[in-house]
């Protein structure tokens, strides 16, 4: 059986994934030529890959299908949202509504701890339960600072076909990869080619 795909082996990141992590988990869920696709969220254990790659979870976590089911989930509503922010179109509320519950399930202020030789400190506690909705809370988060930020209107869809991935688009170019720009340019010298005189 084959190994679980990760993003290297699919595609490098888009343009703006350094800066935003909402870019990299929207484009978990990749479409390839020639009708394939790649989930990096697909099982429990690629979800549990992806996150700690991305140091949402530690390695241990065992990810269930529940917690992956709810990933799955949140990453459509934020591809809506990012969907309808690059066509200028309102956003759905079932779409809000759902990336503002995950924004709501985890506290976002550090505790205060004491600790009996060094004293007060402060510290966001992470028990095993609350992994998953610290992770969505902070994808949540992060696409939130990118929908509303300066950022905004860089957001783009790939310019190629049938790629489905969001990038930051920087000066003229829309594509995810050189593997897309390369993809699309063949098609439109194709296209030329092809076409019949209009002479």
């Amino acid at each position: 059986m084959s190994e679980t795909p990760t993003a290297e082996s699919v595609l490098p990141a888009a343009p703006g994934a350094e800066d935003y992590l909402a870019l990299d988990f929207v484009n978990s869920a990749t479409a390839l030529p020639g009708g394939q696709f790649i989930d990096l969220l697909g099982t429990p254990g690629a979800t549990n890959h992806w996150l700690t790659a991305h140091g949402l979870a530690p390695a241990d976590a065992g990810v269930q299908e529940t917690c992956a089911t709810q990933l799955r989930s949140l990453r459509e509503h934020l591809r809506a949202l990012f969907a309808a922010r690059v066509a200028g179109l309102p956003a759905l509320p079932a779409d809000l509504s759902a990336v503002n519950a995950a924004l709501g399930r985890a506290p976002t202020a550090a505790l205060l701890y004491w600790d009996e030789r060094n004293g007060p400190y402060r510290a966001a506690p992470c028990p095993t339960h609350e992994i998953l909705d610290r992770a969505l809370a902070t994808l949540a988060a992060n696409a939130a600072d990118l929908l509303t930020g300066p950022d905004a209107d860089r957001l783009t869809a790939c310019g190629s076909a049938p790629c489905n991935r969001y990038l930051l688009r920087h000066g003229r170019r829309h594509w995810c990869s050189i593997r897309c720009g390369d993809r699309a340019r063949a098609a439109r010298a194709y296209a030329r080619r092809t076409q019949p005189n209009a002479d």
